[in-house]
């Protein structure tokens, strides 16, 4: 069973595609809703192999989402506008509709998702360390030695206790690879939980320096750190 996620304001285009998922014998719905800060917390906590999300949206931006997911699952885009087109495709979505969404491009592009077989990605647990490539020299950099990411760019810093990296990468990509403790605190920043120091509303305190922390990512970073006791 595919557990299916809808995110869309606008409450027409949630019930077109809550009615073409019930055509669907393996999908299920586990939430659809127009807010996408409920959205997020909830897939935090729960388990969402697909979404259908909107790209504009008050407050939120969908690619701003689909970038603030530790572990994003298979996404389809579902917009009006024509022009995010390309730049979704950066977010290794699965498809792109434009709406009005008619059943026979929803169907293609649900096939296109059972071709890609959904599979949980996972951490490997006996990872200590970020395998990069530094001037094209392979480098290990130990995961308790990072500080936090910063996305510049193409381009992200990685800064460490003894060094800054410049690495062409994303922030979805990296995340992937990362260990628990390393939480997105903003959408250009990703900080090591583990070196925090001092925590206010709007920014961490590591190593002399403050990350950023902006609303949409400010329940879940400061429950981490609650489980970490330095909240």
């Amino acid at each position: 069973m595919i557990k299916v996620g809808i995110i869309d304001d606008e409450i027409l285009a949630r019930k077109v595609i809550e009615e073409y998922c019930a055509k669907i014998d393996n999908f299920t719905i586990v939430l659809s809703t127009g807010n996408p800060i409920e959205f997020i917390n909830f897939a935090q906590q729960n388990e969402v192999d697909l979404i259908f999300l909107d790209i504009e949206m008050p407050e939120i931006n969908g690619l701003e989402i689909l970038s603030s997911l530790l572990l994003p699952p298979k996404v389809i885009l579902t917009t009006a506008y024509s022009e995010y087109a390309l730049e979704s495709y950066n977010y290794g979505v699965v498809d792109y509709l434009l709406k009005p969404i008619k059943l026979e491009r929803f169907l293609k592009a649900v096939h296109k998702v059972s071709a890609s077989k959904i599979v949980p990605a996972k951490k490997n647990p006996g990872s200590e360390a970020l395998q990069i490539k530094h001037d094209g020299l392979p480098i290990a950099i130990p995961f308790t030695s990072i500080l936090y990411i910063q996305s510049f760019g193409n381009y992200l810093k990685i800064f460490t206790d003894s060094r800054m990296y410049l690495i062409s990468e994303t922030l979805v990509n990296i995340t992937a690879v990362l260990s628990e403790n390393f939480q997105r605190t903003h959408k250009s920043y990703i900080a090591n939980l583990d070196r925090v120091t001092k925590a206010t509303r709007t920014y961490l305190s590591i190593e002399n320096n403050e990350v950023p922390v902006s609303a949409m990512y400010k329940v879940v970073v400061f429950e981490k750190l609650q489980a970490l006791g330095k909240s």
